[in-house]
């Protein structure tokens, strides 16, 4: 048998929240963002939720994502993430997903992030959690800025193919391997490792789950990283188990309130 290793999608599955709608915040703030895009992206995520998982679906969502990008600076973008990671992802790391985590790199595996969002989130997102594999997308890049160009979009079934190639490359024996995710365009994911499992699961994903008698865990407990290693050990992952990019719309929404809020309150 060979070596095995645990998958773990991002959103609402090791964070309470969609890392794109925690950076939409900043990115919204440093100009990265017009008010039009907020419109865009609003329809963007509404289409991706309606349509689900479909080939169709997910090109659309690939070519908004690589158009709404276009000419960035990567640099910038990377101090973006840098000096906001602590205060929009740490909070909101759940406490269960920490832990199971810990439990897979005590037990000798490697942990690996696979995720749509961009390496250049996921990778430091992946550091603050000890976790040094990711499998995120990728934008072509020229002269330091995005060429408006997709690399690896790392959705769906293109997710299994990248975890097949470091699996071949790390000689990893999938059929003892770990998964977790929250949605059902990871079904692909879920189904080529020998130990799925579904966390917070949508519908469609926790109906698959009951068909399979795969575990559900339900996480509810996002704790910053400081006060877990104050309170450890922190909520045990097995009190859990029952039985399962695009967001920035709603990001910028937060935060105008959060802004006001805070406007009233210095006020």
């Amino acid at each position: 048998m060979g070596r095995s290793a645990a998958f773990f999608d991002l959103d609402k599955t090791v964070i309470a929240k969609s890392s794109a709608l925690a950076f939409g915040r900043p990115f919204y703030r440093d100009g990265l963002i017009t008010r039009r895009d907020v419109v865009k992206s609003a329809y963007a995520q509404l289409m991706f939720r309606l349509g689900g998982t479909d080939e169709q679906t997910m090109a659309r969502t690939r070519d908004y994502l690589a158009a709404l990008c276009k000419g960035w600076q990567v640099e910038q973008v990377r101090q973006i993430v840098a000096e906001t990671l602590h205060e929009l992802i740490n909070p909101y790391v759940y406490a269960e997903a920490a832990v199971l985590i810990e439990e897979h790199q005590a037990a000798g595996r490697d942990v690996v992030l696979v995720s749509a969002s961009g390496e250049e989130m996921v990778r430091p997102i992946g550091v603050l959690l000890g976790v040094t594999d990711v499998i995120a997308t990728r934008m072509s890049v020229q002269d330091g800025r995005y060429s408006g160009e997709v690399e690896f979009y790392a959705a769906g079934p293109s997710k299994v193919e990248a975890v097949n190639e470091l699996a071949a490359a790390r000689g990893y024996d999938l059929a003892d391997s770990y998964a977790y995710s929250d949605s059902y365009s990871d079904r692909p994911l879920l189904e080529c490792v020998g130990h799925p499992s579904v966390v917070n699961p949508d519908r469609a994903l926790r109906r698959l789950a009951v068909e399979n008698s795969w575990p559900v865990l339900e996480f509810r407990h996002p704790i910053p990283l400081g006060r877990r290693l104050r309170e450890r050990p922190a909520v045990p992952v097995a009190a859990a188990a029952l039985g399962v990019g695009v967001g920035v719309a709603i990001g910028i929404a937060w935060y105008g309130r959060h802004r006001r809020t805070r406007a009233t309150q210095v006020a």
